[in-house]
């Protein structure tokens, strides 16, 4: 038996596995067998053989922002020529165009822009929702806390629940790079802690908003601060179960890796296979979020593929338009039928999703005149 084996018949078995042991397996190279591993516990939450994905659009209304994070090709500094806010119907047709193809989600982010008053984002919301029926799944932690500071003084839950009420629906994960304080000091410096993207997210679940977690690596951390992110978004996971409050909290897991190309910090692409061991490790650790979400973003659409056995049960988003990683110089684009192919070459069955992943269409022999009809429109 390998020094492994244990750690991961206990995780199969539905056991926890510690931050000593989740350290242990990013030392060992078994990749094929983490992933053996992470596959199994994927099927206990979803037996079928189903992917999901979900047809959604990024929309990064600014590009404005004052954290300067060392890692970001897509930011100006406030007062750049090459900064930008987009009007409101500049956002309003993109927003119709996704919906002219049976789009179901916004994803709206970009920089923390400190000219941005906080009834920008309240009465964006309310205009987008006055005029279009779609989920807004939108504002990363780091935005919500610029919005905290130029709100004239309201307390973080009141600027989520006013965002709530005109119109957000649920929030990304986007931010939390990795969720220790020294990581976040080399990368990162003006973003904020660990715990201030944390009780973000802890408040929005508080009231009875969801939301997704991320995770980046290859900024140098420690294989123990990987093992402390994941403990740390499991124990934001554990108090919203905990505490009862209404709302599933972190619907989904995703994480990629960092892409060096354009940005004051240099170094080393991660592999694939490093890709694919830590989404196995994840998937191993947090047994208490149900979704895993694939990085072919990143990653590229054959690794996306291999990421279907290696724990991920959602193909995640079409991506109709994305700025922030191309700016890094990584520029993986699928269409609905690529998708649709991509799923299927990995031994699955493709089915569309929306934001909470319920399930919209499934792409089977059944349902082919529908699927023939979302190919034809996109």
């Amino acid at each position: 038996m390998s020094s492994i084996d244990h750690i991961l018949e206990q995780a199969v078995a539905g056991n926890r596995i510690s931050v000593e042991d989740c350290v242990r397996l990013y030392e060992s190279d078994q990749i094929e067998k983490m992933g053996h591993a992470a596959n199994l516990i994927m099927l206990k939450h979803h037996p079928d053989p189903i992917t999901t994905f979900v047809i959604g659009r990024n929309v990064n209304y600014t590009n404005i922002c004052d954290v300067y994070c060392r890692f970001c090709a897509f930011y100006r500094a406030p007062g750049s020529k090459e900064g930008y806010v987009l009007s409101d119907e500049t956002i309003f047709q993109k927003i119709q165009e996704t919906l002219d193809v049976r789009g179901t989600e916004i994803l709206m982010q970009g920089g923390t822009n400190p000219d941005l008053p906080f009834t920008y984002y309240t009465n964006l919301l309310r205009e987008i929702k006055k005029r279009f029926n779609i989920t807004m799944h939108s504002f990363s932690p780091a935005e919500i806390m610029k919005m905290k500071e130029v709100s004239g003084g309201l307390t973080l839950e009141e600027v989520i629940r006013e965002l709530h009420a005109a119109g957000l629906d649920s929030l990304p994960g986007g931010g939390a790079e990795i969720l220790d304080d020294r990581t976040r000091r080399k990368i990162s410096r003006l973003k904020g802690s660990w715990r201030d993207w944390m009780d973000v997210m802890e408040t929005a679940h508080r009231i009875g908003m969801h939301s997704t977690a991320t995770m980046v690596i290859g900024f140098g951390e420690t294989f123990e601060e990987r093992a402390l992110h994941l403990l740390r978004v499991r124990d934001g996971q554990d108090l919203c179960i905990a505490n009862g409050w209404n709302t599933p909290g972190f619907l989904a897991f995703i994480s990629w890796t960092f892409q060096p190309d354009n940005t004051n910090m240099k170094g080393e692409k991660q592999t694939p296979e490093a890709y694919l061991k830590n989404l196995a490790i994840s998937r191993i650790m947090l047994d208490n979020i149900p979704n895993f979400q694939s990085s072919w973003v990143t990653m590229g659409p054959e690794v996306g593929k291999q990421s279907l056995h290696y724990g991920c049960n959602d193909f995640g988003s079409t991506m109709i338009e994305e700025n922030v990683v191309s700016a890094a110089g990584t520029t993986h684009k699928v269409n609905i039928s690529s998708t649709l192919q991509l799923i299927r070459e990995a031994g699955k069955i493709p089915a569309t999703r929306n934001t909470k992943y319920e399930i919209l269409h499934v792409f089977d022999d059944v349902n082919a005149k529908v699927e023939h009809d979302f190919v034809m429109q996109n």
